[in-house]
């Protein structure tokens, strides 16, 4: 896999994909009323658009504590309906994270609502987390990507998921080799410990180093400040805290931190080339 898959969605480097944190859904212990959810989702997404971002990325942010593999259909409803609203509000590319590790549902999403790719914390492998052993399902989302005739959907893999620890210490050249040939995603994502966390620069630069050309994002801890050194080893990043009011991540979108991080990373990406 080379960099042309993430180019023919995001032709401008670096890529940079703003959250879009959803408040609690229908039926979470945090869920508030539908109508604000999608005022809040449609008003980060056309900031982050309005700000330059090269995508999008919903997640079900507020509905913790999160289930672990399944999520309940009334989740799928109400994300799937959101999506639809934010793809036919914006022309930025879309995906979807459902929370904590439903691929499965992350995709029947994507495919209804039209998204161009989703997030898989764990694809293969298995970790230990706050939500018990997760264990990847590649085998079963791979195939139903291609059941739903959804071969166009991208799938974006952390490697070594925030939140966790792997099960066991593995070669990590090996490992990364594995997500993209044996459990087939286009992109891996790199993290802090913990969302907001800022990732740790060498085994960033590992991972880049054994991926090759194949794509690399950053999914923690992107900021203005750390831009220039970070996306050195990277193709872009996912960014959610640090655009926030306050840099706190269940707020909303601070249109000012999100324009001067667009900038420190498109200027970074200019002295580059």
């Amino acid at each position: 896999m080379s960099n042309n898959t993430l180019q023919s969605l995001f032709p401008q480097a670096p890529v940079l994909l703003g959250m879009v944190h959803l408040p609690g859904l229908p039926g979470s212990p945090h869920a508030v009323a539908f109508d604000e959810v999608i005022a809040a989702a449609l008003h980060d997404a056309k900031t982050l658009q309005d700000c330059g971002f090269s995508g999008l990325m919903i997640e079900n942010l507020g509905d913790f504590p999160y289930f672990p593999d399944h999520v309940p259909a009334e989740t799928v409803a109400a994300m799937a309906i959101v999506a639809d609203r934010i793809k036919a509000s914006c022309g930025l590319p879309v995906g979807v994270n459902v929370l904590r590790n439903d691929a499965l549902s992350a995709l029947a999403i994507a495919a209804t609502a039209r998204l161009q790719f989703i997030r898989v914390n764990v694809l293969a492998g298995t970790a230990v987390t706050d939500q018990g052993l997760l264990t990847g399902k590649a085998h079963l989302l791979l195939r139903e990507r291609q059941r739903l005739g959804a071969e166009h959907i991208q799938i974006y893999a952390d490697i070594r998921v925030k939140h966790a620890a792997p099960l066991v210490a593995r070669d990590l050249a090996q490992e990364v080799e594995e997500f993209y040939e044996r459990a087939g995603c286009e992109a891996l994502i790199v993290s802090g410990s913990g969302s907001g966390k800022e990732v740790d620069f060498e085994f960033l630069r590992a991972v880049k180093q054994a991926a090759g050309p194949r794509p690399v994002l950053i999914g923690s801890g992107l900021q203005a400040g750390n831009a220039v050194e970070l996306l050195r080893h990277a193709e872009g990043a996912i960014v959610g805290s640090s655009i926030k009011l306050g840099g706190q991540i269940h707020q909303r979108i601070d249109p000012q931190r999100a324009a001067a991080l667009v900038q420190a990373c498109r200027g970074r990406h200019a002295e580059a080339r």
